[in-house]
């Protein structure tokens, strides 16, 4: 089935051909044709998050997109590599709370082949035992920068205040954790993550939707679904936590309970947000570093699970700086009660637009963005629509809501050498 939208930009009017294909499996195929394009990109969501890993075996979800990477089908790892800078992909992988998650960029040409090669990767990997070790290896190199990257550590321990241990895990695990892992447990989190069941495939660029839809029948039509993950949530710990760090700066969490991306609201939030920390006129960065100089980066934005979701805000300061911090950045989201002005609303809604515009002429950007839609939505909306809601935003509407769900019951975390006041 197809949708078609139009986007309007200026003068400018863009019809768009989105295309929605679900196999009997389980496996959808979700596309947008940009004709105007000679590039072509994909993303593919698999259901192998690490989310479903064992408290006990952090980490397990990026060792085993590591190792699936390592050979498959009839190509050892050099050959998939090789074959793939031959059909001009640039490709990654990643695992977040929810999927292991792979994608790419190339010639529009090259799509169907690229597209088969990781076929094989999710259909056929060999998980060479032999390759384990140097896999491990990578994926402890990977906990070494996260221990490094301060504010990265303390998005960590932030994550599973807000939302428990199990949907705020960190994909990296820890070094004692990665140490321990098996091939045995890689192969059964292979088996019960890389299913069809609840695999995204997304496609944007120059293409042709019948071609693309038979060619993905062809590859993975027949791929068989398996035995789900079961997920078990923890309970969050909300109180106030402190890391201590011989740094000699501080950094600065503040959380709190917000509304998914699926909800009817969520733009009414993100229209506030936006007020308070997009771009060098927002009030976060006007007063907490222009007119007060108390640190060096801040902002605040909305984060969505699928059926949750949350405000993260974040300071990086001096341990001098970092108790007056704090309490300006509480100051500032307890003001978002107060409503937004006109003026405010009018530049977000001029950064939003010029985004969408921007993205518009991105195949990468475009195969993202409809992989995330259909997760969220089981749906894709289209420029047009997004372009409604954000025009449909008021001063009005968003403070009616900040009126109704005012930012409060913060969740803070401190990573530095004081503990601060809360």
């Amino acid at each position: 089935m197809g949708i078609r939208g139009t986007f309007d930009a200026g003068a400018a009017s863009v019809s768009q051909k989105i295309y929605v294909h679900p196999f009997p499996n389980g496996l959808t195929l979700v596309a947008e044709e940009m004709d105007w394009l000679e590039s072509a990109a994909f993303a593919l969501l698999t259901p192998a998050g690490c989310a479903y890993e064992p408290v006990e075996l952090g980490g397990l979800g990026n060792l085993t997109c590591e190792m699936a990477q390592r050979g498959a089908g009839e190509r050892d790892s050099r050959q998939i590599v090789s074959d793939l800078e031959n059909l001009g992909a640039d490709c990654s992988a990643s695992v977040t709370n929810s999927h292991t998650s792979f994608g790419g960029a190339m010639p529009a040409e090259s799509l169907l082949d690229v597209l088969s090669i990781y076929a094989d990767i999710l259909r056929r990997p060999h998980l060479p035992e032999e390759q384990l070790e140097d896999a491990r290896l990578a994926c402890l190199q990977e906990v070494r920068a996260l221990e490094d990257d301060l504010a990265q550590k303390l998005f960590v321990e932030m994550r599973k205040r807000v939302y428990g241990e199990t949907l705020g895990r960190s994909p990296q695990g820890t070094l004692d954790s990665v140490a321990s892992l098996k091939l045995e447990h890689v192969k059964d989190h292979f088996t019960r993550g890389y299913q069809p069941r609840g695999t995204i495939l997304s496609v944007a660029g120059k293409i042709d939707w019948p071609t693309l839809k038979d060619h993905v029948e062809s590859i993975l039509g027949d791929w068989q679904e398996q035995p789900a993950h079961q997920l078990r949530e923890s309970r969050p710990q909300r109180e106030y936590l402190h890391l201590p760090s011989e740094s000699s700066q501080t950094h600065i969490g503040i959380a709190f309970d917000s509304v998914p991306y699926s909800h009817p609201d969520y733009f009414q939030m993100r229209g506030a947000i936006g007020v308070l920390s997009d771009g060098m006129s927002s009030r976060l960065f006007t007063e907490v570093r222009e007119r007060r100089g108390l640190c060096y980066t801040v902002y605040a934005s909305c984060h969505s699970l699928r059926d949750r979701g949350a405000v993260f805000a974040y300071a990086g300061t001096t341990a001098e700086r970092a108790q007056e911090t704090l309490d300006v950045m509480l100051e500032q989201l307890r003001d978002l009660r107060q409503g937004v002005r006109e003026e405010e609303l009018k530049r977000l809604k001029g950064r939003i637009k010029r985004a969408l515009i921007i993205q518009q002429e991105s195949s990468p950007a475009r195969s993202g963005s409809i992989a995330f839609d259909w997760y969220f939505l089981n749906r894709v909306r289209t420029k047009a629509e997004l372009s409604k809601i954000i025009d449909d935003l008021t001063v009005d509407s968003i403070n009616a809501y900040l009126a109704a769900h005012p930012p409060e019951n913060f969740t803070v975390v401190t990573l530095g050498q004081n503990e601060l006041k809360v």
